[in-house]
C-alpha cells in the first residue's frame, strides 16, 4: 500500500507529529511505501533546522530527516504556511534579503499542488492533527 501523510500540528503542541512518525515507521516495517509527508499549518515547525528540544525529549526534526533519507520519503513543507511562520528555504531567504536558511535537511518547500499529487498517487491518505 502507498500512503500520503499530512501533519498539521506543531511538534511541541501535541504528540500528533510523533504519532505520524511512529505510524510511518510501522507502515514501512510492514512493507508499505510512504510517498510523501506534507507539513501544513503548525506542522511546518517540524522542518525548522534550529529546533533544539531538551535532552530528555525526542528531536522529531532529526527523526524526520533520517527516516526520509533511509526510505526515500518526500518531506514537503507548505510554502504559504512556512512563510506565515517565518520558515524560509535558501532561495526564498535570498529573494527576501534574509540571511538565514531555516529548512532542515531532507525537507523541501512546495505547494498544495504537491499535496494534490500525493493524493492522486497514493492508495491511502492519513491526516494527523
Amino acid at each position: 500500500m502507498r500512503f500520503a501523510i499530512q501533519v498539521n500540528a506543531s511538534p511541541y503542541q501535541s504528540n500528533t507529529g510523533h504519532s505520524a512518525y511512529q505510524f510511518i515507521k510501522a507502515a514501512i516495517a510492514q512493507g508499505h511505501v510512504v510517498f510523501r509527508v506534507f507539513f501544513y499549518h503548525e506542522g511546518i515547525y517540524h522542518a525548522f533546522k534550529h529546533n533544539t528540544p531538551p535532552d530528555d525529549e525526542i528531536n522529531l526534526t532529526l527523526c524526520w530527516s533520517e527516516i526520509a533519507k533511509q526510505n526515500n520519503i518526500d518531506l514537503v513543507v507548505c510554502i504559504s504556511a512556512a512563510q506565515r511562520r517565518g520558515l524560509l528555504c535558501a532561495d526564498e531567504a535570498e529573494r527576501r534579503g534574509k540571511q538565514d536558511d531555516d529548512l532542515a535537511v531532507g525537507f523541501r518547500i512546495g505547494g498544495l499542488g504537491q499535496w494534490v499529487e500525493a493524493l492522486l498517487e497514493s492508495d491511502r491518505v492519513i491526516v494527523f492533527g
